[in-house]
């Protein structure tokens, strides 16, 4: 099961404040034990809101906001990709998570969230439609052996 760890924003992250070097190293450990136990395929910290833009679509319209984006509570901070057996092992990791007294400053929040496999589509995943998203993982994974 893959499943997104998503860390929400909160004020201090917002602002730009950055974690202490104790935090950083200590999350710098907790994702080489997600690596060594083969879980995390992927994860980030985002900056700030306001470097950031947001494209509206309505239609054939397109429009550019740029940050700010208020509702920080709703806001991400950063993510991993993970492999696990189920949301109970997700969960788990999580517990984990190194905390000096928090994974990010001030009260905070880790929201997961299960990823779409293509078996998930039923009827609409047909050999047609299928080809173009295999493809896509053929030009990722030569990218991966290319790096």
């Amino acid at each position: 099961m893959r499943v997104m760890v998503i860390v929400k924003a909160t004020a201090d992250s917002e602002a730009g404040l950055m974690p202490s070097p104790d935090l950083l190293e200590a999350m710098g450990r907790f994702n080489e034990e997600l690596a060594k136990a083969g879980i995390m395929r992927d994860g980030a910290g985002l900056k700030p809101s306001k470097l950031g833009k947001r494209i509206g679509f309505d239609g054939a319209s397109r429009i550019v906001m740029d940050g700010p984006f208020a509702e920080t509570k709703e806001l991400i901070a950063g993510y991993w990709l993970w492999e696990v057996k189920d949301m109970e092992e997700a969960v788990a990791w999580v517990k984990r998570c190194p905390s000096c007294p928090n994974p990010m400053p001030g009260p905070s929040e880790i929201e997961i969230r299960p990823l779409y496999e293509m078996e998930d589509f039923g009827d609409a995943a047909t050999e047609q439609s299928l080809a173009p998203h295999e493809r896509a993982r053929e030009i990722l994974a030569g990218r991966d052996g290319a790096q």
